[in-house]
């Protein structure tokens, strides 16, 4: 699955209807935090918001900022994968 990576968030569209988001926000200079996480029941069961918290915890390394969380997917999956972050 190919997502498209915008500033804040990471997203994947098919005709026109968004599927899977995660976004992530700025908490200070130093950090980003990752605030809302969303897969439609369609793609349910696929991994895709596993796959969508890694690519963004991917692009928020990529700007040497450290991950924070306060989608309860998000930390629960960095809670189970601490070395990612």
């Amino acid at each position: 699955m190919n997502f498209t990576t915008e500033k804040n968030r990471i997203y994947y569209e098919a005709d026109g209807k968004l599927l899977a988001e995660i976004t992530f926000i700025d908490s200070n200079e130093n950090s980003m935090t990752i605030n809302h996480t969303f897969v439609d029941d369609s793609l349910r069961g696929q991994g895709i918001a596993s796959q969508l918290v890694q690519a963004a915890v991917n692009e928020i390394k990529k700007q040497k900022k450290h991950v924070k969380a306060s989608c309860s997917y998000a930390v629960n999956w960095l809670a189970k994968h601490p070395d990612a972050a």
